[in-house]
């Protein structure tokens, strides 16, 4: 593992700990994976707030939309068995279509290219109002008209991937369950996924929870509720460090996968941009994929009642990054955004040296928290409150062992000024001026606010 990418798993964990108390959602579990490799595996919070259950990384969640990579894994798999064509269409395996669902072909389905309505005409299933659909309900669906035509545009569809569900099973003779289970979640070794509940009997799930609003208090949602027909596009319950597994095999530089590497280039090669949004993504085959700053992502996202989840793959790095969280309203999406900012900054920067190892941790003051975060041969001072703690961090040069200057800075900061650090006995720092700044430890920060504040109460 190369020096920069330890220190960066160091600091990775410590800002999320940061974020999770700031914010004070129920949990997160993430998990980084290397060459197949799991090198980070953490969880923050609770399973269950109801209970005071602790979140562990062993812990399940619904991942929902991350099932849809597995079912285009799967189809992958079945095309290079020649047991179907990427332009073969959905009629030719599925009867009792509507004619042009029956002419959609499998890319269509897989890249939501059809044209078909997202979740059906009553979609109460994800506000808990009725069950997922059950094969003879999606195929009542299914024999209506796409709502636009054809080859347009990228439309989101959980139907479209219900349909590739029965597709499957029409090849296979087998229920999507069994088969996706045997020859792609098995193939690939994962030990802590299944495509569907129920779960093996003492299996430890990590319960959803609704945002605080409009209740004033969060409730807890249990998660357990089968997904039937639509299990191929939302019903897959895993944990992080199995998705950080799955989606790092399918890097084009993976050494061993379930699937050929042509198969793997053409899942994640991009197809359909998605129109009308402020970010620049893509769709593939069972794929979701864009850029933060320059470096290329490929992964998929999910949205369960209670549950925001989210992995990626940076395939030249070879890393893949798995952030689950167990709201409705999880920021899995900025704080994986968030490791991927950290990871680049140590790519460039460097490990730092042994000299800088006093130039490290968390201050505070009135204002909140600092991070020295030492990386190469400076320090930024980060701020973990940040979505993105390196966002125009002043950067620190250490000219000393105690002493330095804050080499730059905004134009509100202070830019130019000098930094030191204050020791006790036996070294040990207490003090950390930036400029005319103190900032102390949290403890000694929270004593000084409460005689200062609380006081005056009395």
């Amino acid at each position: 593992m190369d020096r920069w990418l330890g220190a960066a798993l160091d600091y990775i964990p410590r800002w999320l700990e940061f974020q999770m108390r700031q914010t004070e959602l129920p949990g997160c579990s993430v998990a980084i994976a290397q060459r197949g490799r799991i090198l980070l595996e953490r969880a923050f919070g609770h399973a269950d707030l109801a209970r005071g259950v602790p979140l562990t990384p062993g812990h399940w969640f619904r991942v929902a939309s991350h099932s849809k990579s597995f079912t285009a894994a799967g189809i992958m798999r079945l095309r290079e068995q020649g047991k179907l064509k990427l332009d073969d269409t959905a009629g030719r395996f599925v009867r009792d279509l509507h004619p042009i669902v029956a002419r959609a072909t499998i890319a269509q389905l897989l890249s939501h290219s059809a044209g078909l309505v997202r979740d059906g005409w009553d979609a109460g299933q994800w506000q808990d109002r009725r069950p997922f659909r059950s094969a003879e309900e999606l195929r009542t669906d299914l024999k209506l008209a796409p709502v636009i035509e054809g080859n347009t545009r990228f439309k989101y569809s959980n139907h479209g991937y219900g349909l590739a569900g029965l597709v499957i099973e029409a090849i296979t003779g087998e229920p999507y369950r069994s088969w996706i289970k045997r020859e792609i979640v098995d193939r690939v070794g994962l030990e802590e996924t299944e495509p569907d509940v129920p779960l093996p009997r003492g299996t430890p799930v990590a319960r959803g929870h609704s945002s605080k609003q409009p209740l004033g208090r969060r409730a807890v949602i249990p998660g357990d509720n089968p997904t039937h027909a639509l299990a191929s596009a939302t019903g897959f319950v895993s944990t992080a460090a199995d998705l950080a597994r799955f989606f790092n095999q399918l890097s084009p530089g993976a050494r061993g996968s379930v699937i050929s590497l042509a198969s793997r280039r053409e899942m994640i090669r991009r197809q359909w941009r998605e129109p009308h949004s402020s970010f620049e993504r893509y769709y593939g085959l069972g794929i979701i994929s864009g850029t933060l700053g320059d470096w290329d992502w490929f992964g998929h996202a999910g949205g369960f009642q209670g549950y925001i989840t989210r992995t990626a793959t940076l395939p030249a790095q070879d890393l893949t990054v798995s952030v689950l969280t167990n709201s409705a309203d999880g920021l899995a999406h900025p704080w994986l955004d968030g490791v991927v900012h950290i990871l680049r900054c140590f790519a460039k920067h460097g490990a730092p040296p042994r000299k800088l190892a006093d130039w490290r941790g968390r201050w505070w003051s009135l204002w909140g928290a600092v991070d020295l975060v030492p990386t190469g041969n400076k320090v930024f001072v980060t701020t973990p409150a940040f979505l993105n703690p390196f966002l125009d961090a002043s950067e620190l040069e250490v000219t000393g062992r105690d002493r330095g200057r804050i080499a730059l800075a905004g134009g509100f900061a202070s830019h130019g000024e000098q930094t030191r650090l204050m020791r006790a006995g036996r070294g040990r720092v207490t003090e950390l001026w930036l400029g005319g700044a103190k900032l102390l430890p949290e403890a000694a920060v929270a004593r000084e606010m409460a005689a200062r504040y609380e006081k005056r109460k009395r």
